[in-house]
């Protein structure tokens, strides 16, 4: 057994590895894990402490994947919203299609009974207010929202630099495989953006006979380079662990247009082997380890991409 999780994991990860420790299903594992820190305040990327988009409005976005059938349920630009990953995880189980979003997502949420609930705190739209004080001029202010939206998606940047998601990926007693993401997205982003986080292939991947992967910081490039699929369909060609990543980073910088940023790369493969690798990040990154044998979680850093794999 094996469970893999980023650094904002934190509120949910030791629950995870406790129902892992007692038998329970991989994805019934994580998703546990999952929905505290959708609850938790302190993780401004996901759930109640994330950033809102350009409108002052939260928007949430997630994805499972069942690894021993490929299952995949997602949903995006998901208003009112919290326990989003559950959201996903009834889409996979209880309808035909395999993604949701806004409207029509919350609309199947008040159908299975999640609550309509006000997911901006207080203190975040302040600071989403003052940004807007600070970047329009008199007369925008007064028109907004009525006014042009695209320039300021260049020129107003979040608070933080919050471009992240919490991601979660695991091997359960049975050898079978599941990953879940949620996120409340890149903070002032545009309406109805989505990221990499409700896309399979691109933010999570998980097929329980080869390997699982999941993506965080820039989904606009994990997008366009299918990155979780390539590790996973990489160590299906014969790839070890290691090089399906890294043959994913290398995808990665060969892209020299559009928007460009920092990407870590978390993945498990179906021989217990993880791999946690960060390219074009400033800043050292941490994620969650537990196997089968281990008393706790711990927290790991990561490789940096295009070094030497610590032992």
């Amino acid at each position: 057994m094996i469970l893999l999780a980023n650094s904002e994991a934190w509120p949910g990860i030791s629950e995870s590895a406790d129902l892992l420790k007692s038998r329970s299903a991989g994805l019934d594992a994580i998703l546990a894990g999952i929905a505290h820190v959708e609850r938790e305040t302190k993780v401004r990327s996901v759930g109640y402490g994330g950033w809102p988009n350009m409108l002052g409005r939260m928007e949430f976005d997630a994805g499972v994947m069942d690894g021993a059938t490929r299952g995949v349920g997602s949903v995006g630009a998901v208003p009112e919203t919290v326990p989003v990953a559950a959201l996903a995880r009834a889409v996979m189980e209880r309808l035909p299609h395999v993604t949701l979003t806004g409207e029509g997502a919350r609309r199947f949420a008040d159908e299975i009974g999640l609550p309509r609930e006000e997911a901006l705190l207080e203190d975040s739209r302040r600071v989403w207010r003052e940004r807007l004080e600070k970047e329009l001029s008199r007369e925008e202010l007064a028109a907004f929202p009525d006014i042009p939206l695209a320039p300021l998606s260049r020129t107003i940047t979040d608070p933080e630099r919050v471009r992240d998601t919490t991601v979660f990926l695991c091997r359960d007693a049975k050898d079978q495989m599941a990953a879940a993401t949620s996120t409340s997205g890149w903070a002032w982003k545009y309406p109805g953006r989505l990221g990499d986080s409700p896309i399979a292939g691109a933010g999570f991947y998980a097929d329980s006979r080869y390997g699982a992967a999941a993506c965080t910081h820039t989904g606009e490039m994990t997008i366009r380079c299918a990155t979780s699929r390539t590790v996973v369909l990489a160590i299906k060609l014969g790839f070890t662990l290691v090089d399906a990543v890294d043959l994913a980073v290398e995808e990665l910088a060969e892209l020299d247009t559009g928007f460009l940023g920092p990407v870590v790369i978390h993945a498990i493969d179906a021989g217990g082997n993880h791999e946690v690798t960060s390219f074009r990040c400033q800043d050292a990154i941490t994620y969650w380890l537990w196997k089968e044998g281990m008393a706790e979680p711990e927290l790991r850093t990561a490789r940096p991409a295009h070094t030497q794999r610590e032992n």
